[in-house]
């Protein structure tokens, strides 16, 4: 180990990051540890998604500061090349939770949608622990792109339904329910700003293998908490009906088919960008046709909510030219 007197500042801010992180560890412990249903004046239940939700983005959030240094200097893309791969990379990310949702509101539920994609981050971040040799000459090459198709199709399970099961929490006239959400979501952050440091510390200056396996072990911490902790959920997240095991195995095999899918897009980022504007265009006319069948209050609050989310590309896109422009 490093001596503390030659420690340069990135030893010390990760160093602080992981006091963060035992600490709150030690807060979960204690809030697992309790024998009352309720916590701070809310259900044990939103704690456990807390934790599960903070882990999942310690994996997420780490292995994503590391993707485009990864990419450029182990497997040796170019720079434009790593950028294209990172944004479609984060495109399916953000666009295959309306599969995982749909499964889970019509037939899996949100419970068995979390656990089955938290076993698909897992196995994604473990697999982006194989380096290889690097190079893209090198074979090993295919199991990064299989690692990336893992992550995707698991966030997108994932990341869709984890947050539904906060809301099922609580009654829909409960005034909780506004803070529940403020605490979920500073799991999220509490979660993405310790991995970023922690997983990008690790893979920056000990070895990709250790920043990304660090990731893959935040990951299945956080499905084992989910996990043991579904007392804790008082039934919340099940299917909307009886489940036969036939049905549900189908629908699992639906995720590892998609899995496969995803493997061969990401290697083809100009087939994603057409693919995504093509599927952008028709989940907007189908929304558009189904608001126009409702009644007038619900229609307009759709219109409302549509023309927030036409606003969400230009915010992420201006800032994320901040960034750049900040950077030079």
């Amino acid at each position: 180990m490093k001596d503390m007197a030659l420690w340069n500042e990135g030893d010390w801010i990760a160093a602080i990051a992981a006091l963060f992180l035992f600490g709150f560890l030690t807060i979960g412990g204690l809030i697992a540890a309790r024998k009352s249903e309720e916590v701070v004046g809310h259900p044990r239940g939103l704690f456990v998604l807390f934790y599960a939700e903070m882990w999942e983005r310690f994996s997420y959030y780490g292995m994503r500061a590391l993707l485009v240094l990864y990419l450029t200097k182990h497997w040796l893309f170019a720079d434009g090349k790593a950028n294209l791969i990172y944004g479609a990379y984060g495109a399916l990310v953000y666009i295959t939770p309306v599969l995982g949702g749909l499964i889970a509101d019509r037939y899996l539920g949100q419970r068995k949608a979390v656990i089955f994609g938290g076993v698909m981050l897992a196995i994604g971040h473990t697999l982006m622990a194989v380096e290889g040799n690097g190079g893209q000459s090198d074979p090993a090459i295919n199991v990064f792109w299989a690692a990336l198709a893992f992550i995707i199709v698991g966030s997108g399970f994932l990341k869709a339904n984890i947050s539904v099961i906060v809301g099922q929490l609580y009654k829909m006239t409960d005034v909780r329910r506004d803070a529940a959400y403020t605490i979920f979501y500073m799991g999220v952050n509490v979660g993405a700003a310790l991995g970023t440091i922690l997983v990008g510390y690790l893979g920056e200056t000990i070895g990709w293998a250790y920043g990304f396996g660090l990731a893959g072990i935040g990951m299945v911490i956080g499905l084992i908490i989910f996990v043991i902790g579904k007392p804790a959920l008082q039934g919340r997240g099940e299917a909307p009906k009886p489940l036969t095991r036939q049905r549900e195995t189908t629908l699992y095999g639906v995720g590892i088919g998609a899995v496969a899918v995803i493997w061969m897009l990401i290697r083809y980022q100009d087939v994603i960008q057409n693919l995504l504007l093509l599927s952008g265009v028709a989940m907007l006319g189908y929304t558009l046709y189904e608001a126009f069948k409702l009644p007038k209050e619900p229609r307009e609050r759709i219109f409302a909510m549509l023309f927030l989310i036409a606003l969400n590309p230009l915010f992420w896109g201006l800032r994320s030219e901040e960034r750049r422009v900040g950077k030079e």
